[in-house]
């Protein structure tokens, strides 16, 4: 078994993790914005909702219609606090999932860090023994020399 193969492996489980975790980062930024587009389309729609009713009370309107209104405007309030709770757990969550990220890729350079350091080292071990066979070859060559002559 090669000395490298458990380093490898645990880099590309490392890698893999890492990818895992940005796409669920994606997914969870992805579920952020539409509950942000969610919000302000609610916000939107009430701003024209009361609008309308300011239009209307100018125009003359009666109790029941008013009140039909108001009530409207409650549930477009009451529905706006559940996309402001919905934003902010989505916020929580995208959060998590980048700090959960951020260990996987801090993971996952340690690994490099140490591979290359592998590499770094069997490097230099092959000059060594690159250097230590052309020594010997040279002071076998002139061991020939010298017995010739």
């Amino acid at each position: 078994m090669n000395a490298s193969n458990p380093l490898d492996t645990l880099i590309e489980q490392s890698r893999k993790a890492r990818d895992h975790a940005g796409r669920n980062l994606a997914d969870d930024r992805r579920g952020q914005a539409q509950s942000a587009a969610q919000l302000d389309a609610l916000r939107r729609y009430r701003h024209e909702y009361c609008r309308r009713l300011q239009d209307a009370m100018s125009r003359g309107i009666d109790a029941a219609t008013l009140a039909n209104y108001r009530r409207f405007i409650r549930s477009l309030d009451d529905a706006i606090d559940t996309a402001l709770q919905a934003l902010d757990q989505q916020q929580e969550k995208v959060a998590a999932s980048q700090q959960h990220w951020q260990q996987r890729q801090r993971q996952l350079s340690s690994y490099d860090t140490l591979a290359a350091r592998r590499a770094e080292q069997e490097r230099r071990q092959e000059q060594r023994r690159e250097l230590r066979d052309n020594d010997e070859l040279t002071n076998n060559a002139m061991a020939r020399r010298v017995r010739r002559d």
